[in-house]
């Protein structure tokens, strides 16, 4: 018996192991996909997120004729980046003084070209070009002034408890639009302001418009 002793300890030893080996084989991998706890964003709803934010969007024109510092509230973001075509930086608090004072109310303005970026649920980035029908945006460069019929905006879209909300707006005129840009807008035509700001010095334009001189 001394002889085989030792051969079946090792045996059973050996069988532990490989009991214990098996075992552990079997459970699941905790760098496995199915088993980090984490839970997958659902896919964003892209086409439902571009109506929204082209809604939203295309709502300046009722946000200007009715003077609605509240939309205005609601819509620009406490924390907002702010950029006007002459490089000054802009503010919330000024945007809303301005669409309450009517500064943007009398002059007719269109938005084209809206394309909608979609981040993923909560975020996006929204282009637009605004054109200008009347002569009053101005931009002063030193002894040389420029009449502005045409601004291109980008605004970044952040979907704060379930509500959208401009945190960056940048406006950047095109002083040489291309043929066939001139605004079309009839006098008296209500159209759609894209989000922006003024060029000029005189007034700090809303997010939306850009501002007379």
């Amino acid at each position: 018996m001394k002889k085989f002793f030792p051969d079946t300890i090792l045996f059973v030893f050996v069988s532990a192991v490989l009991t214990t080996f098996s075992a552990c084989s079997n459970q699941p991998n905790p760098n496995g996909n199915a088993n980090t706890g984490v839970v997958a964003e659902p896919t964003p709803d892209k086409p439902a997120i571009e109506a929204q934010l082209k809604a939203l969007e295309y709502d300046w024109p009722r946000i200007i004729k009715e003077r609605d510092g509240t939309a205005v509230r609601k819509l620009e973001a406490d924390d907002i980046m702010l950029l006007y075509p002459d490089g000054a930086d802009g503010s919330k608090d000024v945007d809303i003084k301005d669409i309450e004072g009517g500064a943007l109310a009398d002059d007719p303005q269109e938005v084209v070209e809206v394309t909608v970026n979609v981040l993923d649920n909560n975020s996006a980035v929204v282009r637009s070009r605004t054109r200008v029908k009347g002569d009053n945006y101005k931009i002063t460069a030193g002894n040389c002034q420029t009449t502005i019929h045409e601004f291109r905006i980008l605004d970044t879209f952040v979907r704060r408890n379930g509500q959208w909300q401009i945190v960056a707006s940048a406006t950047v005129p095109v002083t040489n639009p291309a043929p066939g840009a001139t605004p079309s807008l009839t006098p008296g035509a209500e159209a759609s302001p894209g989000t922006g700001a003024s060029p000029t010095s005189t007034t700090s334009p809303a997010s939306g418009s850009p501002m007379p001189e």
